[in-house]
């Protein structure tokens, strides 16, 4: 059983410990399509640097964060932003699921529960951002199972020769 509640200080630590954990395979298939030169320029330490946004995101006073709770701990978190662009829109930023966790509907469950908290604030439209590699893949399936429209874009990336 997973219980839903609005994150405390002292689930820091685990959110950030299980979102590194979750997302390293997700690095090493951006890391795959990009290349090592393009993925080190970008990501010189993509855990320090992800690990720094999971702490900005959960304690900004501009999101409203809540995490997932089974056997006693934090396995799950998601941040949103209210009011983006001036447009009533909920933001998902980031969202994150333990890995021994996954393939349980926890982050559906999460997506869900911050489309709910858009509603009950007045949103009318929610939106999400993922990767288009295949270590997205999962996150793109369950957005998409949930009734996200995919907004194709097309982003390209060079190395520049010094």
């Amino acid at each position: 059983m997973v219980e839903i509640r609005g994150f405390h200080e002292r689930d820091l630590d685990a959110v950030v410990e299980f979102s590194l954990r979750a997302w390293d395979p997700v690095f090493a298939s951006l890391r795959d399509v990009l290349g090592d030169p393009i993925f080190f320029r970008l990501k010189p330490d993509w855990k320090a640097a992800q690990a720094e946004e999971v702490r900005v995101s959960c304690t900004s006073d501009e999101r409203d964060a809540f995490v997932a709770v089974a056997e006693g701990r934090p396995v799950g978190f998601v941040t949103v932003a209210l009011n983006a662009f001036n447009e009533r829109m909920g933001v998902i930023e980031i969202i994150g699921v333990d890995p021994d966790f996954q393939r349980r509907g926890i982050a559906s469950q999460l997506t869900r529960h911050a489309l709910d908290h858009m509603r009950r604030c007045g949103m009318d439209i929610a939106a999400l951002g993922t990767g288009g590699d295949p270590g997205h893949a999962p996150a793109r399936a369950a957005y998409e199972a949930l009734g996200f429209t995919l907004l194709p874009s097309a982003r390209y990336l060079k190395l520049l020769d010094e």
